[in-house]
């Protein structure tokens, strides 16, 4: 791809199975960008990545403009068509949360689908639409020998879905990926065109990062990137005791990826730990590619882990061994342009659920305790935990990192889809958030809405600052969805 003053993508997209157009140049398709996937008034739900929170909607829309006259035309067209009937709004990309946080019930469901991705030749930012996908990001980027500087550890996820949950990713030392970006242009409930930055319409910034959508309705991002890189893996394996000092010891700006997972069979349940380092090498950046052979060829032993202790024992052995001595280098890019399916579960009688904690460096021994403690007595099936460091983030409102650095513990648990498994999850979940509220930590709020409602309000107390400026803003509550229904609709 030649380097011009400004290089810019418009690509192909595949949200809720229908296929955008691709272009090439700054004009504007001249088609129409509206595609109606639920026709207004009719029978129609939507879904989420937990395949347990159908809920019904009135009318879902995808938008297939790139940023610029048309796309705000479309959106507006949604708010007032809303407001005139008193509709709830949420707009939303892949929808990977897992308990409603994209869908407003009996309202008009908005997907974002036209990627587009801009770059000025020398800069540090590029320009995107809310809806384009990671993968979208760094296929434009790479050639460009740039790269994300911080994104989810997927690539289907949407970029203003990744700020507007406040997701972090693997890249050392950073905060959530928020934390670079710029400045956002969103519609707010009156259909005003505002920019938002640390510096310009401040208080909206903070609320919308991480906001869940709550304040308006992003529609382009300019966000941070950073130069690829070739680096190379070193695998340590270490007692679980020991993992924060040797992970905290990399946080100094030297490793630029880095992460950690623990030993989940239940004879040695989290007594066991492998640290995972990237370290920079010289040599020739290879184009981004997706999975390797190793992520597609290990999904058979992860899913056959379920009720069965012997392969989650081999499967440890596995990536401590073997797997550790077949890693290769990697780009940078390569590496965090993993999809979702790789590991995806094929098993219609049960969904893979997430669990995201944090606690400060120092207390996470204690939350190794109170996990050894309550994960066990549960019947849920967990498959996988992986650890990162997460810096401080002083600027969201609903900050789960707000007083220091973090350490991250991501559980992604195989649930039964029955109302008994429910129940349990509930229950064990509850327990694990008020054991880390103990110890300082907090937890992630894209998944299960099982927290009660004074956890959410000891673990995130400036909801009540988010929820005073929403209705100052938002007068008629047009952005809702099931995390303000639960929560924050009665502050």
């Amino acid at each position: 791809m030649a380097l011009t003053r400004r290089a810019a993508l418009f690509g192909a997209g595949a949200a809720v199975g229908v296929a955008g157009s691709r272009w090439m140049g700054a004009a504007n398709p001249s088609l129409d960008g509206v595609r109606i996937i639920a026709p207004a008034g009719g029978e129609a739900t939507l879904n989420d990545a937990s395949l347990l929170s159908e809920t019904p909607i009135f009318k879902h829309v995808i938008v297939t403009d790139p940023p610029g006259e048309a796309l705000i035309n479309a959106l507006r067209a949604e708010l007032k068509a809303a407001d005139a009937a008193n509709r709830p709004v949420a707009i939303g990309a892949a929808r990977h949360s897992m308990g409603g946080q994209s869908i407003p019930r009996d309202g008009h469901a908005i997907t974002l689908d036209a990627p587009f991705v801009s770059h000025e030749t020398g800069a540090e930012t590029y320009r995107v639409q809310a809806g384009t996908r990671w993968h979208q990001v760094i296929t434009a980027l790479d050639p460009l020998g740039l790269s994300p500087k911080v994104m989810q550890s997927n690539a289907d996820f949407g970029v203003a879905s990744t700020f507007s949950v406040g997701a972090h990713g693997w890249p050392m030392p950073y905060g959530p990926m928020g934390s670079t970006v710029r400045s956002v242009q969103m519609l707010l409930a009156d259909g005003s065109l505002v920019t938002a930055s640390r510096s310009e319409n401040a208080d909206l910034f903070a609320a919308a990062m991480g906001g869940y959508g709550l304040i308006g309705l992003i529609t382009e991002l300019e966000v941070e990137a950073v130069p690829n890189q070739l680096l190379e893996p070193t695998f340590q394996t270490l007692p679980a005791a020991d993992f924060v000092t040797a992970f905290t010891t990399v946080a100094d700006g030297s490793t630029p990826m880095a992460y950690g997972r623990l030993n989940i069979d239940r004879e040695g349940f989290f007594d066991d730990a492998m640290l995972v380092t990237y370290r920079p090498i010289p040599g020739e950046i290879p184009p981004a590619s997706g999975s390797g052979f190793l992520s597609k060829a290990s999904r058979a032993i992860f899913r056959a882990q379920p009720g069965n202790e012997w392969v989650k024992r081999r499967r440890w052995g596995i990536e401590t061994g073997i797997g550790a001595m077949l890693a290769g280098a990697s780009s940078r890019s390569s590496l965090m342009n993993e999809p979702v399916i790789t590991l995806d579960d094929r098993d219609p009688t049960r969904t893979d659920i997430l669990h995201e904690y944090f606690v400060a460096p120092d207390r996470f021994g204690d939350f190794i305790a109170a996990a050894k403690e309550i994960i066990p007595g549960s019947y849920q099936e967990l498959l996988n935990i992986t650890l990162r460091y997460v810096a401080q983030d002083p600027t969201a409102m609903l900050s789960y990192a707000p007083n220091g650095p973090r350490i991250a513990s991501v559980l992604l648990f195989s649930q039964e889809m029955t109302a008994r498994a429910e129940a349990d999850m509930a229950r064990m979940t509850q327990e694990m958030i008020e054991a880390v509220l103990a110890i300082g930590g907090s937890y992630y709020l894209p998944y299960r809405l099982h927290a009660t409602q004074d956890q959410f309000l000891r673990c995130y107390p400036r909801a009540a600052e988010l929820a005073a400026l929403k209705r100052q803003i938002d007068p008629g509550l047009r952005f809702r969805n099931a995390l303000w229904d639960t929560y924050m609709g009665q502050l």
